[in-house]
């Protein structure tokens, strides 16, 4: 049996650092991402534009591409993209790793994402006080939202995705996202 290697957070910040390669700290073990393929930026990038386009005119916070939060002591998530509300972003440090979680945390799924990491990440961000979590399947054009009441749903691409408690009258239509062009 192969014996995992635990990284403090202070060994993860020493990592050497490469063009394309991102590292996430999954309760103490690296987890090495690789640069994503030209859909699942296209993707994040609508959501991510969707998202900035409501929230930014409101002053209801900042939208996020692909940032560090550091959710425990051992655990480093990045999601693809993610909100901070704006009352929490008058605590933030923007020159250094968000302490916390997003309150929106959303996920594009790429071909090589295993269920069980994404089920993995998914509870560790609700664990550190997400309020929901997105998950974005790109290649069936829909997603599965999980909240923090524990609730969760699906939405197809012919519907709108709709959140009233964390971006009120914010509406999303998941067409638009999944569409290429």
């Amino acid at each position: 049996m192969a014996t995992k290697t635990l990284l403090t957070i202070e060994q993860f910040d020493q990592l050497p650092i490469i063009e394309g390669v991102l590292y996430e700290l999954n309760e103490g073990e690296v987890v090495t991402m690789t640069s994503p393929m030209p859909r699942h930026n296209l993707v994040r990038d609508n959501i991510a534009a969707a998202l900035r386009d409501f929230a930014h005119p409101r002053h209801l916070g900042t939208i996020f591409l692909e940032t560090d939060y550091q959710l425990t002591p051992e655990t480093v998530r990045i999601p693809d993209v993610s909100f901070v509300p704006s009352d929490r972003m008058r605590e933030i440090d923007l020159d250094r790793r968000i302490q916390g979680a997003p309150a929106l945390a959303i996920e594009v799924v790429s071909p090589t994402d295993l269920a069980e990491g994404l089920t993995q990440k998914v509870k560790q961000y609700l664990a550190a006080g997400t309020k929901a979590v997105w998950v974005f399947y790109p290649k069936t054009r829909d997603v599965q939202v999980f909240r923090a009441d524990g609730g969760s749903f699906l939405r197809r691409e012919h519907e709108a995705l709709e959140d009233p408690d964390l971006l009120p009258d914010f509406s999303l239509d998941l067409k638009s996202v999944f569409d290429q062009r």
